[in-house]
């Protein structure tokens, strides 16, 4: 068993060994990271999932591409593919009635995931989430346009907190690590090609089709996000019926991180109390 917090269980999906973490019991809650350089399931979660634990089943993999998740080298990369992986974890684990919360890459596939499996998605949080059109930001080009460097690592978190102080050098040392393993950077640099405006129009989701999601949503942002505008929230809130919205001050990229006590209740509240936080 390997000491790495980042390495969990390990199930394969078209061949492809998937990391994820699964712990705790009661209704099953799948979390879905976001696409920042050294992103994983561990890394995006790792301060929510013991709370979330001690009331669901939490599920967490590290999505196609991503932490331990390593596909072969010739690996495409598109919405298609990283659905259909995620389809196939679903049923490799039999997970067939479940809520989902996704985080930012995550939150567009946790959408389509609403769409195409109504039957299954209970309830949804989404959380500066893609999958509506908007401009490219400065912060998600930084983001998507990584370079490997201590230096580009640590403008990179000063983008993701609206705090300094969350971006510590240590932070920086510690995903800049994850983003150089083997194969990774490789992969990664495939992912969101130039021009990548059209990379982030490539996300987006027919408007009748978020306007069909019927599942209570609750969709979170930080309002001085500097990598997925707020407007973006705004739109889901505007075409998903059954949604509120809950917006954060003083709070960046990373609500589940600079705002972790409120997340948790407000998710914890959300998922277990029929729909409303």
């Amino acid at each position: 068993m390997s000491d790495d917090p980042e390495v969990g269980r390990t199930v394969v999906i078209d061949g492809v060994e998937t990391n994820y973490h699964d712990v705790g019991e009661g209704p099953v809650l799948l979390l879905l990271h976001g696409s920042g350089p050294g992103v994983s399931a561990w890394a995006n979660w790792r301060g929510v999932i013991p709370d979330l634990a001690t009331r669901f089943r939490v599920v967490a993999p590290d999505l196609l591409g991503f932490g331990r998740t390593r596909p072969p080298a010739q690996q495409t990369y598109d919405m298609a593919t990283w659905v259909a992986h995620l389809h196939g974890f679903l049923d490799a684990l039999g997970l067939d009635r479940f809520s989902v919360v996704g985080n930012s890459f995550g939150g567009g596939l946790a959408l389509r995931l609403a769409i195409a499996r109504p039957e299954s998605v209970e309830r949804l949080v989404v959380m500066g989430s893609s999958g509506v059109p908007s401009a490219i930001t400065p912060g998600l080009e930084a983001v998507w346009g990584f370079t490997p460097s201590f230096d580009n690592m640590r403008r990179l978190l000063d983008i993701f907190a609206f705090d300094p102080a969350r971006a510590t050098d240590e932070l920086a040392e510690l995903r800049l690590a994850a983003a150089t393993r083997p194969g990774v950077q490789e992969a990664y640099s495939r992912m969101f090609p130039a021009p990548r405006q059209q990379s982030l129009d490539r996300m987006n989701i027919p408007e009748a089709e978020l306007r069909a999601i019927s599942q209570p949503t609750l969709i979170l942002h930080g309002r001085d996000d500097r990598v997925i505008p707020l407007s973006n929230s705004i739109d889901l809130n505007a075409l998903i019926d059954d949604s509120q919205l809950h917006v954060f001050g003083r709070c960046g990229h990373w609500v589940q991180i600079e705002e972790r006590e409120s997340f948790i209740e407000l998710v914890s509240r959300f998922v277990a109390e029929g729909g409303r936080p």
